[in-house]
């Protein structure tokens, strides 16, 4: 492409996440609420791993167009365009995810490889003339991904799930894996991170609202179950408790760790090193924390009362337990000295009541994960004033 797509830099300035940028997101909401449904739908081993493999690669989709839209300026008609078109495959995509593992396997697979190298692609064309180091970075990548495509499709036509599950599993240690080396090839070499040029303003802004997408997500699930249940107190009770656990794992992530984390990426000298560890890497337990979390909310509203199933029980003690680790990497990865022993203490809580769960009724481990989640909030709030305000000054 002779015209420059790319992102202007001014060291004075901040980057600011487009409209458009927003309108793609909106079809991850639909994506994760799909990812949500399956472990409630499916409670058991196999559910939580299919789920598990769907949603890592959603998320590779979500972030991966994120990075792009981190290079490319937004507001030229080609990249809004790409993103219209991404958009159109990744809603195929989310249509596919209930029955990835069953007929629509292929559709899910196709419609994957074909955003993957499609976006790729579009990289190449518009850093050719532009930026010959991230255009080499690119080279790299759209090989790895040919390397990975094989796995996806292969796996698609697997009639049985047990072999379409294994090589699918292949796919997606391929693409975290490659990131973690340099996307390293023998003749192409390994891409540096300095190289990147990453926004850190725009980058951080855009992983904390797909933090508010799954949010989101979190609360039409339980709204939906809420609304198709006889309402009683039991059922009023989880609600509530869902209600106050999301405001809880919102506050862990945006009163300090997020705005600081924000800082320190626009500061660094290796933008590009930063974002790939704590965004790109240590977000995916978070948003899967949430995820799990919404469907363990779900699960406690329509049956609040009576022993809750082994299902139920991983859902409502491992979906707290991954959203605490997941911000205990990220705060401490981008917190300096900072050590957020709240988030130890409340995996260690977590671990506790594991033991006494299948005495327990649903809405009790609800009551007693949403404890946790509003402990660790408040010590945290308590800890940490004096960071607050220097954040606010």
């Amino acid at each position: 492409m002779r015209r420059n797509l790319l992102r202007g830099r001014d060291s004075h300035s901040e980057e600011r996440v487009g409209s458009i940028e927003l309108f793609f997101d909106l079809v991850f909401v639909f994506a994760v609420t799909q990812v949500s449904h399956i472990i409630i739908l499916h409670p058991d081993a196999r559910g939580f791993a299919e789920a598990a493999i769907l949603f890592v690669a959603i998320w590779w989709v979500w972030v991966e167009t994120a990075w792009v839209t981190n290079f490319l300026d937004v507001r030229p008609m080609p990249v809004r365009m790409l993103l219209f078109t991404l958009m159109a495959g990744a809603l195929l995509l989310s249509i596919s995810l209930p029955q990835a593992f069953g007929p629509r396997g292929l559709l899910f697979a196709a419609c994957f490889v074909a955003i993957q190298l499609g976006r790729h692609v579009f990289m190449l064309l518009a850093l050719a003339r532009h930026a010959p180091g991230n255009y080499r970075n690119f080279q790299r990548i759209i090989v790895w991904t040919l390397i990975e495509a094989p796995f996806w499709i292969a796996g698609a036509l697997q009639q049985d799930e047990a072999a379409r599950m294994a090589l699918w599993t292949i796919a997606l240690l391929i693409l975290n894996g490659a990131p973690m080396i340099g996307f390293a090839l023998p003749v192409l070499g390994r891409s540096e991170t300095r190289i990147w040029n990453v926004e850190g303003h725009h980058f951080s802004e855009r992983c904390g609202l797909f933090i508010i997408i799954a949010l989101g997500e979190s609360i039409v699930v339980t709204g939906a179950s809420f609304g198709e249940t006889a309402w009683s107190a039991p059922a009023i009770a989880a609600f509530a408790s869902a209600f106050i656990g999301t405001i809880a794992m919102w506050w862990l992530y945006f009163d300090i760790g997020a705005e600081r984390a924000a800082r320190l990426l626009a500061k660094d000298e290796d933008p590009g090193r930063m974002a790939r560890l704590a965004y790109t890497y240590l977000h995916i337990p978070i948003v899967a924390g949430i995820v799990v979390t919404a469907a363990s909310d779900g699960m406690a509203v329509v049956r609040p009362l009576g022993a809750a199933g082994t299902g139920a029980i991983v859902a409502l003690l491992g979906g707290p337990a991954l959203y605490l680790a997941g911000n205990l990497l990220f705060k401490r990865s981008s917190g300096g000295a900072y050590f957020p022993l709240s988030h130890l203490v409340g995996l260690g809580l977590l671990a506790l009541l594991a033991p006494f769960a299948p005495r327990f009724s649903a809405l009790l481990l609800s009551l007693a994960a949403t404890g946790v989640l509003v402990l660790v909030a408040i010590w945290e709030l308590r800890s940490l004033r004096d960071t607050r305000r220097a954040l606010s000054a």
